[in-house]
């Protein structure tokens, strides 16, 4: 089956005007970000770079070497203190406005996903394209049938002055310190220099070309990063621009869109939510504008730092707490292992940093990565609890461990993910100490991010978040040992993992915060859950008892409400209602998110804006790790295939449509990937699985879930024998196994409440009676979403 392009069905559209940045169209190539935006007569893309930091530290110098985490002698937190300051910080780098003929008005903004270019239709029929190219660096503004007449770059946090002195340095780069930009024009050129701090300077430079009826702008922002001693910035920015306006549109576009197709053509779904695939596949877009090897990994905002003349929430940064562990928990599934080699180049990279700071402030050896970090790996400080944390370096460790069960590359395992793993391990296993009953705790232990950072942030050792990302560390460290026949290392890991003692839990199964205290607000981070999503530790097939402790826990975070969660919660509990095969509560919990906490282009803004009482937080920063767990979200309800036995080599098990609802009557996915390295493809129709490829990632045996209602799959490859609730076939890396089975008339009978529509008010949101119920792409609502020119939202 081929993998077919994006569909332009799913391309978002915007009707203009759009008048803030964080609605824009969102453009980019890893390290250059542009926002595609405007109004009437005026066009603007704001622009960002990746390695765009100002690293000062706010107050003393390499602080956590005089604050170590031995030092804390009661329920403080000393830390807290140098988050405050302004810096460090990501910076924006600015804005290119292009003025237009003001007889003419723009009508709408269109991402095309196919090609990844931003379209602008003005009223008449003139047309912009932009594209930020995936193969040079620069970007291409194309105007044709309407005339340009101006074009000028502002500097970040730029704001307006009459008179003839133009635009002035204030905002964001006032409240640094920098000194003015250095701006100049040309008859064909405008641009900026910006001296920043410790020696570091960025320019930004656009060239104009006019032929005929169109006009083609070529936009560089270079920094010291890309300079040769010597060598200048402007005129480096100058020759790029000079080079892609030589080359012209077609041809830049020529490799560009051909990056593009390479990347669309790794996996594609099919289910029939309108609303919610637009949301997958913009998710996925991001990862290629945004993630690139050879480019720094997404912060907090991405290549999309906030361009509203201030600095970015939470310094654009790097939290380890969940963030950037939610925005790279999705591109294994789609199969986009470049975006994730980003972060994971970042990490070992930083090596060296990481170390040092194990050493100096947990006095251990092995490596250790703040839980809150600058680009440099710099700590930042914060609720002191969670960011100076040692075990949010498991949950890094975490997604080497994923890379190398979705990718099966052993030269990947043994040169990169075991080497930095062990040495996170060696890092926490030397904090380890046993309590009065023989069980290895922490010093000191908490969750994040309950109770704020005041004195009750502090949980008896260890918290059920520590405890379930210490074994998942130890654990996938076994089995990683064990693939490259390190038996002697595998039995330390073991023991280790078994040392911990069982998660905290109450008497009717609920997962608790530590041995005594029981969740009992509503909260946004699912940290004492982490154990079911992403871990697998707790399961459905870990047999009663884990059975017993998941819907225990479900019920309880029910009752809470959601009253805290922010959109990432929604989307993560989307996930974690996928994991355990509830398909109806994960598409409830997915829709909300896509409706109800996404801003009009589709980024994730952590409150709810829909004024219908999802959520008690109704702000507006954008931040990604939601967009990706929504993504996750829907791979979970078409594909699972982790190990009932975690930490056991080659026991994944491929699980096909295991939490689709009841109204996806027909769905299908071409080349989803599976641990184990497996790509896999498969059709459902009339609600039940007609047919389904597995190409194997590696020698060994491939096991299926039954899940096929009692009917017996037609097997195209002899030798495919059943053990247990599974169907076995051994195959040799790059064999197929397909399997097809009758398809029915009558499909499965709806399940109580799985049509109805989650109604307005709070008696449908989690934690109430009418739990069956889903909203799930009522037909009278469609023309209502034509009518908004197929926004995200």
């Amino acid at each position: 089956m081929q993998v077919p392009a994006a569909d332009p069905a799913d391309n978002l559209r915007l009707a203009a005007p759009v008048g803030r940045w964080d609605d824009a169209v969102p453009l980019g190539n890893g390290m250059i970000g542009g926002l595609l935006w405007g109004e009437g007569s005026s066009l603007r893309l704001s622009l960002d770079r990746g390695d765009l930091w100002d690293e000062r530290t706010t107050g003393q110098a390499e602080w956590w070497k005089e604050h170590p985490w031995n030092s804390l002698e009661d329920d403080g937190d000393p830390w807290s203190q140098y988050y405050e300051g302004v810096t460090p910080t990501k910076l924006p780098a600015g804005r290119l406005e292009v003025k237009v003929d003001p007889a003419r008005t723009i009508e709408t903004f269109e991402l095309d996903f196919a090609t990844a270019e931003g379209v602008v239709a003005f009223d008449d029929g003139a047309a912009a394209r932009v594209l930020v190219s995936a193969t040079e660096p620069v970007a291409l503004l194309r105007v044709v049938g309407v005339s340009v007449l101006e074009a000028r770059l502002l500097p970040a946090g730029a704001v307006e002055e009459s008179g003839d002195a133009g635009p002035r340095s204030g905002g964001a780069v006032a409240g640094l310190g920098y000194p003015p930009a250095k701006r100049g024009q040309t008859d064909d050129a405008h641009w900026y220099v910006q001296d920043a701090a410790d020696g570091f300077r960025y320019c930004a430079c656009v060239v104009t070309r006019h032929r005929g009826a169109e006009t083609l702008l070529a936009v560089a922002v270079t920094t010291t990063n890309d300079c040769a001693p010597g060598e200048d910035l402007l005129m480096l920015a100058r020759k790029r621009c000079d080079e892609a306006l030589a080359k012209g549109y077609a041809e830049v576009l020529s490799s560009h869109a051909a990056w593009w197709h390479e990347f669309w053509a790794q996996s594609s779904i099919e289910i029939p939510s309108p609303h919610i695939r637009r949301s997958y596949q913009f998710a996925r877009y991001l990862y290629g504008a945004g993630s690139r090897q050879g480019a720094p990994p997404m912060p907090l905002q991405g290549v999309w730092t906030a361009d509203d003349g201030g600095l970015p929430p939470w310094k654009g940064d790097y939290h380890n707490d969940l963030n950037t562990q939610l925005t790279y928990m999705a591109y294994q599934g789609a199969g986009h292992f470049e975006s994730g080699d980003s972060y994971l180049d970042f990490l070992v990279k930083l090596t060296p940093s990481f170390r040092r700071f194990a050493m100096d402030f947990y006095g251990t050896g092995g490596l250790a990565s703040p839980g809150v970090m600058s680009l440099s790996g710099q700590p930042l400080g914060g609720w002191g609890q969670y960011s100076m944390s040692p075990t949010m370096s498991a949950w890094n460790a975490h997604l080497f461990y994923l890379h190398w069960r979705y990718t099966g590359d052993d030269d990947f395992l043994r040169d990169r993910a075991y080497p930095w793993c062990a040495e996170v391990g060696r890092c926490l296993a030397e904090l380890l100490s046993r309590d009065a009953n023989g069980i290895l705790v922490l010093p000191r232990s908490s969750s994040p991010e309950i109770f704020d950072n005041g004195p009750r942030a502090w949980l008896k050792p260890n918290s059920n978040y520590d405890l379930m990302c210490l074994k998942m560390l130890f654990l996938s460290l076994t089995e990683m040992a064990e693939a490259q026949g390190q038996s002697t290392a595998a039995r330390k890991w073991a023991r280790l993992a078994d040392e911990l003692g069982d998660f905290h839990a109450a008497a009717d199964g609920e997962l608790l915060l530590d041995a005594e205290t029981p969740l009992r607000e509503s909260h946004r981070h699912l940290s004492n859950l982490i154990a079911i999503h992403p871990f697998n530790l707790i399961s459905v097939d870990g047999g009663a008892r884990d059975n017993e402790r998941i819907r225990a826990s479900l019920a309880a975070w029910d009752e809470l409400g959601t009253g805290e969660w922010c959109g990432y919660t929604w989307a993560w509990m989307s996930c974690l209602r996928a994991r355990v095969g509830d398909g109806e509560a994960a598409a409830r919990h997915l829709d909300v998110f896509t409706r109800a906490f996404v801003s009009r282009n589709g980024f994730h803004v952590n409150g709810d804006q829909s004024g219908e009482g999802f959520s008690n937080l109704t702000y507006r920063p954008f931040t990604l790790e939601g967009n990706f767990a929504a993504m996750q979200a829907v791979q979970e309800m078409l594909l699972q295939s982790w190990s009932p036995t975690p930490g056991k080599r080659d026991t994944e098990t491929i699980r096909l449509f295991p939490a689709i609802p009841w109204s996806w009557h027909d769905a299908a996915f071409t080349d989803l990937r599976a641990e184990g390295g497996h790509r896999v493809s498969a059709r459902r129709e009339n609600n039940i699985t007609t047919w389904f490829r597995i190409t194997a990632g590696k020698d060994g045996p491939v096991r299926v879930r039954d899940g096929f209602g009692g009917r017996e799959p037609e097997w195209a490859n002899p030798g495919v024998t059943r053990a247990g609730a599974d169907f076995v076939a051994w195959l040799r890396k790059g064999e197929v196994l397909e399997g097809r089975l009758a398809r029915s008339a009558h499909g499965p009978e709806a399940p109580a409440g799985a049509t109805a529509r989650v109604g307005q008010s709070p008696a449908t949101l989690p934690g109430t009676a009418d739990q069956g119920c889903v909203l799930l792409d009522d037909p009278s609502d469609a023309g209502g979403r034509e009518a908004q020119g197929r926004e995200l939202r």
